[in-house]
């Protein structure tokens, strides 16, 4: 008899990584290729800015439904269709004659990769032992900004060879693969996976949170009390540090590239390089960020201090980073210190999606969706209002104090965040 787990965990891992890859490879393509598809069709940057916000909205709103699916019909569903869906609107990008078409592209892929990360906490919360899963976590947000970078590296050179047409015709290929693959081998409760031993699954379910019995497979006929959630302080909190790492992050993935470009004299390509070279600061930030998170956690046994602690102390340091490129005039070292900023917010991101899952329990997809739609309603509005602000004002300082001033908030938010506070009463760190 093998004593030894298996490590059919770590597999489950690398499916909704590379489904978070593919989904920020399609998405932030457009932030590079925003000037070329304005140009070629006429747009003006209002509508630009409108055309990149759009898909936030939909990924807003559809949230808490795409969270709720997933709790009702489980990862293995809902992911499927997810993914595929984000797929088929990519390709729809890339077909789109005018305007309004690629606005309800963009709303399609918004709807498609709205319940993505809801469902794939809540995996996460299934299949790997708690003194881990801040890590996964990490590994998962890494996922997310490897797509961009490859996304950021790869977009300006492919316009240039095939045309921006074809570009989102050839990112949309791997996601369709990427679906028949995970329906067919993926499952949902690792005790009907037959690839996973008896030592591997008493590994999952050792840590299991005891004060939520509920097995995996009953999960979805229980009622989700959303008003136990709109009374918890933990969740309004959450969701207040998610809406300011939402709205910066979200500069770096839209109009970043654009300012290189208009004000700088940089090129398509070299903005998407030194786009990617904040991403890639990003990238560090989350795997990074999971290891500590998980590391602190270890050390202390402490929820509150693994989990808001490192979220204020690092969102805190990016703002004042961001402050810091503010005095500076030289590209390359403002560039440089918005990438150390961008690690410091990454650090943030693991942590958050732990808490939402140690604040949610088996309604971890529902607390992930709300905290996730109050993020990406203010990444919606954040490419319009920093497009009016450049045709004002063309003032690059203003942004930069801006977005200092909304990271320094975030990180008041994360010193007022209670992960011991879940929804079924108090847990003991």
């Amino acid at each position: 008899m093998n004593d030894r787990p298996t490590f059919v965990r770590y597999r489950v891992l690398t499916w909704l990584t590379l489904a978070a890859a593919l989904a920020y490879l399609c998405r932030n393509a457009v932030g590079v290729a925003e000037s070329t598809i304005r140009e070629d069709l006429g747009l003006s940057l209002k509508q630009s800015g409108w055309f990149m916000g759009a898909f936030f909205w939909t990924y807003a709103i559809f949230q808490v439904p795409g969270g709720w699916l997933a709790h009702r019909r489980g990862t293995r569903i809902a992911m499927t269709v997810f993914v595929l869906m984000g797929a088929l609107a990519t390709l729809a990008l890339g077909a789109a004659p005018g305007f309004w078409l690629l606005i309800v592209a963009q709303l399609m892929m918004g709807i498609g990769q709205a319940g993505l990360f809801p469902a794939s906490c809540l995996s996460i919360s299934h299949w790997i032992p708690l003194a881990r899963r801040s890590f996964a976590c990490g590994v998962l947000t890494t996922g997310m900004q490897v797509g961009a970078i490859v996304s950021g590296a790869s977009t300006g050179p492919l316009i240039e060879a095939i045309g921006w047409r074809l570009v989102f015709v050839f990112f949309a290929i791997p996601g369709i693969i990427w679906t028949i693959w995970f329906f067919l081998r993926f499952r949902d409760d690792p005790r009907k996976d037959p690839a996973v031993n008896p030592a591997e699954l008493a590994l999952i379910e050792s840590e299991r949170d005891d004060s939520d019995p509920t097995p995996i497979d009953s999960e979805s006929q229980v009622p989700t009390p959303w008003l136990a959630m709109l009374r918890n302080p933990a969740i309004w909190f959450l969701c207040g540090q998610q809406i300011c790492r939402a709205s910066g992050y979200m500069f770096f993935a839209s109009w970043f590239p654009t300012f290189l470009q208009e004000t700088r004299d940089v090129s398509v390509k070299d903005s998407g390089y030194l786009q990617s070279l904040v991403f890639a600061g990003t990238l560090a930030g989350c795997l990074f960020g999971g290891l500590l998170t998980d590391w602190i956690w270890k050390r202390t046994k402490s929820l509150r201090l693994s989990r808001s602690g490192v979220g204020a102390v690092f969102l805190g340091a990016c703002g004042l980073l961001i402050l810091g490129a503010w005095f500076v005039q030289n590209v390359s070292l403002a560039v440089a210190l918005l990438a150390v900023g961008a690690f410091f917010a990454a650090l943030a991101g693991p942590c958050a999606f732990s808490a939402s899952i140690d604040i949610g329990g088996q309604h971890t997809p529902q607390v992930f969706g709300v905290m996730n739609m109050s993020g990406n309603f203010a990444a919606a509005a954040c490419p319009i209002l920093v497009g009016a602000l450049f045709e004002s004002t063309d003032n690059w300082n203003l942004v930069l104090l801006l977005f200092a001033a909304i990271y320094l908030v975030g990180a008041v938010c994360w010193a007022l965040v209670d992960p011991s506070r879940n929804l079924r009463g108090r847990v003991v760190d």
